[in-house]
């Protein structure tokens, strides 16, 4: 684990009008609770995208043709660059706003909650975690449960 402040740069940008979607600012925070003791320094980008977007860029990276609630596009560096040399550049994450509105209606979560855990979520594929088989999952939910919970955001996981 890194020791000290995460220097970090998040850009957001919206792809459809803001009405019921957090600000930049709730993204940047929920961001750096994620990379917090993680990583010293990062610069990535939020897009908040409407569902034929998100459609479109599922379809296009992953062969799945359907909106899904988060995309995480970890940055490719080019090769050969020296060993010595740090880029901060994390990846991009892609929110689509229609289905976590959606998803956090159907489940009867707090849609800015559901907001941090999609963003959080997103963050961490950043950083490598993933949830392919269940004990990798187990341990990504643990995480985010930790994170959330240090952002006094409930148990997204819990079922009542």
């Amino acid at each position: 684990m890194t020791q000290g402040p995460v220097r970090l740069d998040v850009s957001v940008t919206y792809g459809l009008p803001r009405t019921g979607i957090p600000a930049a600012v709730s993204f940047r925070k929920w961001v750096a609770a994620a990379l917090d003791g993680r990583i010293r320094e990062a610069d990535l980008a939020v897009r908040i995208v409407d569902v034929r977007e998100g459609r479109a860029m599922n379809r296009h990276f992953r062969g799945k043709d359907y909106a899904t609630n988060v995309l995480s596009f970890p940055a490719e560096l080019p090769e050969g660059l020296p060993s010595d040399v740090r880029f901060p550049l994390l990846g991009d994450l892609v929110i689509c706003a229609p289905v976590v509105a959606r998803e956090a209606r159907d489940q009867k979560k707090p849609l800015a909650a559901h907001y941090a855990h999609m963003t959080v979520h997103g963050a961490l594929h950043l950083l490598g975690w993933n949830h392919e088989d269940e004990r990798e999952a187990e341990c990504m939910e643990q995480l985010e449960r930790e994170i959330l919970a240090s952002l006094g955001i409930a148990d997204p996981y819990r079922v009542d």
